[in-house]
């Protein structure tokens, strides 16, 4: 997946995208950890005829005829320092959705931190009122308090590592034509399992000092 740049010498951008290379240089910690998470939906597609395998001297092929049948959610949370990632499946992107998703990063799998480093790309669903959307005062709010948000500035999704392990996700699980949500929820669990048994890290070399260097245009000039 190729960049997206923003025009030149975008004070907006740089700033955001400093505060997200500062948050990755933290060293790693259990009660304070560094979480990405990301979402991206995959069409449910039926096969209208049967493929023909691939054979000695003749290839597979598939048909370019299929059936739509409906959307599935994923949303993804990786701790790259722990090479540690958690997966759910849900039928709908919507601000419900979501907030149910965080608190299982809260509750479930990071229910011993102190504090919860989230970054992830500024939508429009990810936002305190989606919590308060589906919880009590109380309940939105002590979710909501377990949280440090850290946002990826516009056009600077490849920001956020958990773009690379949905991109992994979708290339060595989801590459291929599935048409019911169960399949889906069976490959992500074992996808998962797998990955998180193998402890596959995130080797990220893009720095504050880096970008500075590489993205030099993107810096507004200052004048003296």
């Amino acid at each position: 997946m190729g960049w997206v740049i923003p025009p030149l010498q975008n004070s907006q951008f740089v700033a955001s995208m400093e505060q997200v290379l500062a948050v990755y240089k933290r060293p790693y910690s259990e009660k304070f950890p560094v979480v990405c998470m990301d979402e991206s939906p995959k069409q449910l597609i039926k096969e209208t005829r049967m493929p023909e395998v691939m054979k000695p001297g003749v290839p597979a092929k598939q048909d370019f005829e299929y059936e739509r049948c409906g959307v599935a959610n994923i949303f993804l949370a990786s701790e790259p320092l722990k090479g540690k990632r958690y997966v759910e499946v849900s039928e709908r992107k919507t601000m419900v959705d979501w907030a149910k998703f965080i608190k299982q990063i809260a509750d479930d799998w990071y229910r011993g931190a102190e504090k919860i480093t989230l970054v992830m790309d500024n939508l429009a669903t990810h936002k305190a009122a989606a919590l308060y959307e589906v919880y009590p005062p109380q309940e939105a709010k002590r979710i909501w308090d377990r949280f440090e948000f850290i946002y990826t500035p516009k056009h600077g999704s490849w920001l956020n590592m958990a773009e690379i392990e949905l991109n992994v996700l979708m290339g060595q699980c989801l590459n291929r034509r599935i048409d019911n949500m169960e399949t889906i929820m069976s490959e992500v669990q074992a996808w998962q399992e797998h990955r998180n048994n193998a402890n596959a890290v995130i080797n990220w070399q893009f720095t504050n000092e880096k970008a500075r260097i590489k993205l030099k245009r993107l810096y507004p000039t200052i004048l003296t």
